[in-house]
């Protein structure tokens, strides 16, 4: 007979195995345009669809990353359910506000297409520039939290317990170092991030009486 915990541990995993496809789509993507298309493009640093020359192609990565975005969300969702981060307020704040930053961050890929051919001091593009800095700020927020959570929980132990903050504070840096010459590559890197994260669910996927309870679990391997 299958019991309520096995549906739950199939559920997770088959959420995390998408999370790691996006994560992986996302590094990938982001490797290739920095290290493929940027040195070769001619296209102005000023538009907006940089480093994008085709205009078709640009909304086509971005409906593209807009699904990656979807996936990321349902990882997360599957993420706060495990329990890997226990059950404090700063769980449960931090994982809603990366749920509802990565939402922000998919809102922002479909209106970039309207856009698509604005130069980025336009006021159209700097609009579509701030959904993505909410977006941003209320992902990088809430990677802090639920690291931090996890961290208290102690759920995970070893690596694993350590990726959500590892994503949090890669986050942080990107808005401090971002720039249009090394935003996708910064990008990519916050796709390994995720795939950490991602890959820490898929093999640790169930729920643990620490994060019913609320009590470390200090026995975890």
């Amino acid at each position: 007979m299958i019991s309520a915990n096995d549906v739950h541990i199939r559920h997770t995993r088959q959420a995390a195995a998408a999370f790691i496809i996006a994560a992986a789509a996302t590094a990938i993507a982001g490797a290739v345009l920095f290290f493929g298309l940027q040195p070769t493009t001619e296209l102005s640093e000023d538009m907006w669809r940089y480093p994008w020359e085709s205009s078709g192609a640009f909304v086509m990565f971005s409906i593209f990353s807009a699904g990656l975005h979807a996936l990321v969300v349902a990882g997360l969702v599957a993420f706060g359910r495990s329990g890997s981060a226990g059950r404090s307020r700063a769980a449960t704040v931090g994982g809603a506000l990366t749920v509802a930053g990565t939402a922000v961050l998919l809102a922002g890929e479909l209106v970039s297409i309207p856009v698509r051919n604005a130069e980025s001091s336009d006021t159209s593009a700097t609009v579509v520039g701030a959904v993505f800095g909410v977006g941003g700020t209320l992902s990088t927020i809430g990677f802090l939290a639920l690291g931090w959570a996890t961290l208290r929980a102690r759920v995970w132990r070893g690596w694993r317990r350590f990726t959500p903050l590892a994503t949090g504070a890669w986050l942080t840096a990107m808005a401090f170092l971002a720039a249009p010459s090394r935003l996708h590559g910064m990008v990519g890197v916050y796709g390994l991030c995720l795939l950490a994260m991602a890959a820490a669910l898929y093999t640790d996927p169930s729920p643990t009486e620490a994060a019913h309870v609320g009590e470390p679990r200090l026995q975890r391997a």
